[in-house]
């Protein structure tokens, strides 16, 4: 992505911001006019948090009087009309939110590059594979686990995976097609040779970027790369970071254990991972997001 800035830009859905599933339920069950109205019935009616909102709300603390380190910007399928309310939500719940694109049921991905976003996030599937394609880390928020205390701090914690997320699919294509002998034979013969950079390498470096501004120990951002993969398949990952120049903060190599447990111990705001299972078990109880990227996805 080409900035004219060095701000870290963010799109959200409205569905991904906010609690729009029972105004989503009217429109699957009774169409757009019955929305369209229902909206507009409800409109100075505060819509609750959703499953993105805490994310928002800490990437939005990172400014200062002086210094606008995050812009999030609303992609909505709304129209500008039926997205009063979730404008007066914003208001309401104090989101330095000012830019928005409303598409009146279009998809909103086309203005992810024209606002030069960094990530998108969504609940609309074919819109986050679209905004993939265009070369943006996107991800589809899974409906789950929602933060709703607005008043909590700590640092903005972010969980990756790896394969397919922060690193492209070649070594979890190895996996799947050959099994865990070739895989761990194939990384460990290519440990010294950095692994090409996958979808959600960009919006990492922009977090480094943020967190370079900071000592190490006051940072308000977190990350986390939290993978299946283990010794010795650990040594390329670690070696590819220090070749990125990208600083991790956490690393746990679960060696195929399930995720939820240690993405709940982490603390994470949100975890990006391009495996439904993972994502899923995750969201009982952090918010997760599905990106389609990769072998598994095919």
């Amino acid at each position: 992505m080409i900035h004219t800035d060095d701000k870290l830009v963010v799109g959200i859905s409205s569905r991904a911001l906010f609690d729009l599933e029972a105004s989503h339920r009217v429109f699957e069950r009774e169409g757009r006019d019955a929305y369209c109205n229902y909206q507009i019935e409800h409109e100075n009616k505060v819509l609750e948090p959703g499953t993105a909102f805490e994310l928002v709300r800490k990437l939005l603390a990172l400014n200062t009087a002086d210094h606008e380190r995050v812009e999030v910007i609303l992609l909505s399928r709304n129209s500008a009309d039926t997205g009063l309310r979730v404008f007066n939500s914003i208001a309401q719940h104090g989101l330095p939110i000012t830019r928005a694109a409303f598409t009146s049921g279009d998809s909103p991905y086309r203005y992810v590059g024209a606002f030069g976003a960094d990530l998108f996030v969504s609940a609309e599937s074919d819109d986050v594979r679209s905004a993939l394609e265009a070369g943006c880390a996107a991800a589809r928020i899974v409906p789950g686990h929602a933060h709703r205390d607005e008043g909590a701090t700590g640092p903005l914690k972010i969980a990756f995976d790896g394969d397919a997320v922060l690193f492209s699919d070649d070594a979890e294509r190895i996996f799947k097609e050959q099994g865990l002998d070739a895989f761990t034979a194939s990384e460990s013969e290519a440990a010294g040779q950095p692994l090409p950079g996958g979808p959600f390498k960009s919006f990492l470096e922009a977090l480094n970027g943020i967190q370079a501004e900071y000592d190490p120990a006051d940072c308000p951002i977190r990350t986390a790369l939290v993978t299946s993969r283990s010794a010795p398949a650990h040594e390329r990952v670690i070696r590819t970071l220090r070749a990125w120049h990208i600083r991790i903060d956490e690393a746990l190599f679960l060696g195929g254990k399930p995720k939820a447990d240690f993405l709940a111990a982490f603390g994470a705001d949100i975890f990006f991972d391009d495996q439904t299972t993972h994502v899923d078990t995750a969201s009982a109880s952090v918010a997760a997001g599905h990106v389609p990227h990769g072998v598994a996805n095919e």
